[in-house]
Formats: structure tokens, sequence, C-alpha cells
């Protein structure tokens, strides 16, 4: 419930403190004297839309704050808290908004700062407020959708179903991707399946092109090659000396020895002997290298005409598939591979997704039979609870009932069509929004707020004009039905209908009055001489009459007989 309202430098309210009581709250005032300003601070305070227009005629901020007794015991009120790291100990909540001259705003609930989404999340738990205006959701099909909902206490069939539903859709949207894509594919199989031939029969591999294009060189200059290896080979391996033919390493084994004979008196000869010795073992090599190379080096006009048909069709290949080298035809050859492989596997995975749908239908199908049946039964007891409260309020051959209808398709909601009958006279019901009057919808809506609130387990309900289109004995019926709910839960009435102010023990009056030169809004508690004298204004208007007193008196004293 709400225990404590403090309002400072909103719109007309200069500064306003006010505490509320347990049951019904009677709110009045003359029309323009600053009512809807207070909705207004306290819909702000619940996460409205701030801007620079609410502040007052001050350059301070605007602060809207307001201090909720809470039930301990609510668990998703605690998680909530909990989840924003809230501290709370069970008990009071003091939430607070503050908006500054720009318009910009921040939130605090118990000292701690918090988003703005926050204080919305909180007060569809807090506080539920009912403007004259609301009456056109009764023509809406998911707000008599969830009222249904909530009174049938379906919240768990509800997420079974959406649950099948989601994963349904999942499935079903998948398998027609698939759809696109095999057609799509279909068409392409055959030109990539020739392209993939083309390339594994190639059979390519990386370094490939590098390869071949050195051999077709040393191929293509084979006879060059070896003729020039051969003179290389020959002139190491025969140098004419005073001796004969030597070859050049033999040549050097003998400058070596003729050093090493006079090492012995001149000593740097044995260093040029070594040096000497390891130029031969090199030469050696090299001369045994240029052998192996010249007899290896094979003229060759087959191979050279086979390496350069291989050369071709790697060339060919680069141009076919827009690649520059054999690196890249080996990755288009592997995407080409696994596109196919993901066609020639896709015929599995529909069938496979066919099958998880069909199960997923079935259970979707029993989902939905159960929510509907539940939404069925307690279409009944709630049309009767609503029917009799709807007759109380002086349509006693009214009727109303809630029809519970198999939809064209599923909906997240479920597979059904709720709709909400009415007929005054009791013959032949229509949908409620085609034949009910101002006044009829009132008390429908009424009704609907009286059983609903039960369910909701909303600590705190406010009406805003919710009498508007009725009057006499039919406003003193509603004021009943509104009173009898302060019975077991906090209720604010705002009203213009001295029947329905007269309930109640806790009246409010907002008035405007003029402070330095300007307009300012203020509420106040009214004493019971003063709640007589409002009541009275509100039965003879400005000019206040001694039987406007008395029927006021006894309007009052009638009300306290009934509680």
């Amino acid at each position: 419930m709400l225990k404590r309202l403090c309002v400072r430098n909103y719109v007309l309210i200069d500064s306003l403190e006010t505490v509320f009581p347990e049951g019904l709250v009677i709110i009045t005032g003359q029309t323009g004297a600053g009512k809807s300003i207070l909705l207004g601070a306290l819909s702000l305070l619940l996460g409205a839309k701030a801007d620079a227009s609410m502040i007052g005629e001050s350059s301070d901020n605007c602060v809207v704050e307001g201090e909720f007794s809470v039930d301990s015991g609510d668990s998703a009120m605690k998680a909530l808290l909990e989840e924003h790291d809230i501290d709370w100990d069970g008990g009071n909540l003091i939430i607070r908004r503050v908006v500054n001259p720009t318009g910009r705003s921040r939130s605090f609930v118990n000292d701690s700062p918090v988003p703005v989404q926050l204080l919305a999340s909180l007060s569809s738990r807090l506080i539920d407020i009912h403007s004259q205006h609301q009456t056109l959701l009764l023509s809406d099909r998911h707000f008599q959708m969830t009222l249904l909902d909530r009174f049938a206490s379906d919240a768990a069939l509800l997420d079974e179903y959406r649950a099948h539903y989601a994963r349904h859709g999942s499935l079903c949207r998948e398998l027609a991707a698939l759809e696109e894509s095999i057609a799509k594919a279909g068409a392409e199989y055959e030109y990539n399946k020739a392209r993939l031939d083309r390339l594994r029969d190639a059979g390519l591999r990386a370094g490939e092109l590098e390869e071949l294009e050195l051999e077709q060189k040393q191929l293509a200059n084979a006879g060059e090659i070896k003729e020039t290896l051969c003179t290389a080979e020959n002139l190491l391996a025969s140098v004419r000396t005073s001796d004969g033919e030597l070859s050049v390493p033999a040549l050097m084994r003998d400058v070596s020895r003729c050093l090493d004979r006079i090492s012995q008196y001149l000593p740097d000869a044995a260093g040029l002997s070594e040096r000497i010795d390891s130029c031969r073992l090199e030469m050696e090599d090299i001369l045994s290298d240029i052998s192996e190379m010249n007899s290896d080096t094979e003229v060759s006009e087959s191979r050279l005409t086979e390496v350069e048909d291989r050369l071709s069709l790697i060339y060919s290949l680069f141009r076919a598939f827009s690649c520059n080298t054999v690196e890249e035809l080996v990755s288009e050859r592997d995407a080409l591979a696994s596109s196919i492989s993901a066609m020639e596997d896709s015929d599995g995975r529909r069938e496979e997704l066919a099958k998880m749908i069909a199960s997923e239908e079935e259970a979707l199908d029993k989902a939905a039979a159960q929510l509907s049946k539940a939404r069925s039964e307690a279409a009944v007891e709630l049309s009767a609870a609503i029917r009799d409260i709807i007759r109380s309020m002086e349509l006693p051959e009214a009727e109303f009932c809630i029809e519970v209808s198999r939809s064209a398709g599923r909906t997240p909601e479920g597979a059904d069509t709720v709709t909400y009958l009415f007929s005054s006279s009791g013959k032949n019901p229509v949908e409620v929004s085609k034949c009910a009057s101002g006044g009829e919808m009132s008390r429908i809506m009424l009704a609907l707020k009286a059983i609903m609130a039960k369910y909701a387990k909303m600590p705190t309900m406010i009406f805003d004009e919710i009498d508007t289109g009725v009057s006499g004995s039919v406003a003193d019926r509603m004021g009943s039905v509104i009173c009898s709910m302060g019975n077991y839960m906090q209720v604010f009435a705002i009203t213009h209908l001295p029947q329905v102010a007269a309930k109640g023990s806790a009246h409010y009056t907002v008035t405007k009055t003029t402070a330095g030169g300007r307009q300012v809004s203020e509420i106040r508690r009214l004493s019971d001489d003063e709640r007589v004298m409002e009541i009275a204004r509100m039965l003879s208007g400005s000019e206040l009459t001694g039987a406007a007193v008395a029927n006021a008196k006894s309007l009052l004293s009638n009300s306290r007989d009934r509680r």
C-alpha cells in the first residue's frame, strides 16, 4: 500500500507531504483543482516519461517520493530488487524520482540509484491506476485474454504452450530456409558438381606450379645445360702440366706436398699447405657434384611436353576459376566439395526436421488444448462472478458471459479467441464494445477490477473517475463495490459523485489556492465536519444549502451503517 507521498516543485504543487491509511481513500475536488496533477506526480514516480514541463515555477529540481508497504513474503519483488543490488529487509520500500530543469531525471529505490525501467517493473506490483478512459480496454482482445488467464491462474500452462510455440516456429523457419536453399541449390548442383569434378581430376597440390615452371625451364634448356656441365667437368678433371695431364685436385695435392717439404725451414709454408688441402677437398666435392648433375641432366622432349601440358592445364584453371595460385584452386575445390556435401545431406536434414515439427506440433496441440480447457472452465466461473456484481449495480436483468472459441490459427497466447459478451436486458448478448453504454461500460469495468483485484494481489488500486456516466443510486451501488474492495486492499477513489465520496472513512480533498500571485494545488485530509461540507458542496454546487448539508449527513450516516 501507499503509506506516504511527498511532492516538491511539480507543476502547480509547491510542496506537499501526506500520509494515507489502509482501506478506501476518497479524493475529491473541484474540476481543475489538481487531481490529475496529483496522479501525474504518482505516475512519474512509477516510471512515466519525464520532461521539463513538469518543473514548477521554482528553479529547483522536481522531486516526487513515495513510501510503500510491501509484503515481505513477495518473492517476485525480492528477486527484482536483488537483481539490481538493492537492499531490502522486507516491509517498506521508498521510491524517489528527481527531475532537473532540463528534463533529465534520476531514480532511486531505498536510496540506491536505479534505471527508470525498474520503476515501471515495480509499479506493476505496487499500484494499478484505472483512468476514466481505461474502459476502452474492454474491446481489446489482449486485455480480455489477460484478465481471463489471471483469473484462471494458468501461467504455468501458458508458459509451457509458449515454449512449444517458440520451438515449433523455430523449426518451421529452419525448414523453410532449408527448402529455399535446396530449391536454389538444385539449379546449381550439376554446374557446381562439374566444376568440382574438373578440379578433382586435376589432382592439384600446393607448390606444384613453382616446381613445374622450374622443371620446364630446365628441360627447355637441357642441351645447353649438359654441354656447359661437360665443359666444366672437363676443365676441372684435365689440366696440362709438365708431367702430363692432371686434375685440379691432383695438382693441388702436389702443391701441398711441395710446401710440406719446406715447412721445416719456413714455418708459414705449413699453413699454406693446410689451406690448399682444404681447397682441394672442396674442389673434389664440386667436381663430384658437377659430374652428378651432368649425369642426371636428361634431354627429354616427351617429358618437356608433359610438363608444358600440365602447366597449360593449371593456367586454364586459373582463368576458369578466377584464381592466381594453386592454393586458391585447392581452396575453391574444398569449398565446392563442402557445398555439394551439404546439398547432398540436406535431404536427410529435411526429413529430420519434418519429424521434429510433427512431434512439436503434437505437443503444441496438447498444450493448447490444456490451456483452452483451463480458460473455458475459468470463463464460466468468472462470467458468473462478474454478472452478479453488474446486476447488483441496478442492472438486474443483465447478462455477461465470456466465450472461449477456437481461433483460426495459433498465436503466442494460444489457439483461443476470447470474447466478452453483454446484454443489459439479458437477451441475445453481443460483444461488449458494440452494445454497452458509457455507464454500463463503467460498471462492467468496475466488476472486472473488483474480481481481478483478489487474484492479481495488487496492494493498491486507484480509480480515476470510474463512475463517469452514472449517477444516483447506480453511483451509490458502484461506491459500495469500491468500498467492499477496500476491505482487503488499499483503494483510492477519485470521484465527482457524492454517493461514492460518502463511502469509506478517509476523505481527502484537492484544492487550488493563490499564493504569491500564482495558483498552487494542495491536498489534505478532511475532518468529519469538513467532510460533511465537502459532500454538501458536491450535492449543491457553489452555494451550500441546509438541505444539501442534511443530505450529506444522511449519505455519510448510511455509509457508516453499511460498514
